[in-house]
């Protein structure tokens, strides 16, 4: 598989919304990403990457942990302009599908990270450490979750954000310390 070919033929995430979301699941995009928010030392840290990082994202509009996690990639790639990412949904690329599961399944959202060059960096998903350790504190033993998130907004945002970010800023080191791109670029 051309995995660099389906980054280029993915689309721009408002591109993505549009074209596979309804109106309520725009929405509910628009309000979670409203919800992200990055701390100074986290704007200054995707400010510095100076490599450029192509990240291809599997997803799915109807997807709740999509809803919970492609909207943070929206704020990096917004706040790092070395970053640039590209989604194809799940259902409409079976290649892409069969080729990214994880533990036997469909699951989305993941990412493949490339380099400048359509390398492969490394990929993720589906779900963070802070994400699954907090569906663990509910969903192993004795406690049972309820789904409700009520007013408080996600209380695990902070966790993933973090996460992703530092996932993001391993791949823009390994593209840093490359020494074919540090001779590349003179540095």
């Amino acid at each position: 598989m051309d995995w660099f070919k389906k980054y280029q033929d993915g689309l721009p995430y408002q591109e993505f919304l549009s074209k596979f979301g309804t109106a309520d699941q725009m929405t509910g995009w628009g309000n979670y990403r409203a919800q992200v928010q990055l701390s100074d030392s986290q704007l200054e840290l995707l400010k510095s990457f100076s490599r450029e990082i192509h990240v291809l994202c599997m997803a799915g509009v109807w997807c709740g942990d999509c809803v919970q996690q492609c909207p943070i990639f929206d704020v990096f790639e917004e706040a790092a302009s070395t970053i640039h990412i590209r989604y194809v949904d799940r259902d409409e690329d079976a290649e892409l599908k069969e080729a990214l599961t994880i533990c036997g399944g469909a699951r989305v959202p993941q990412v493949v990270f490339f380099n400048e060059d359509g390398q492969v960096l490394g990929r993720n998903g589906d779900r963070t450490l802070s994400r699954y350790r907090a569906m663990a504190a509910t969903q192993i033993g004795a406690a049972c979750p309820t789904g409700i998130l009520g007013d408080s907004g996600d209380p695990v945002l902070k966790g993933v954000v973090q996460d992703w970010l530092n996932e993001f800023e391993r791949m823009h080191l390994i593209c840093r310390l490359s020494p074919r791109l540090r001779q590349k670029h003179n540095d």
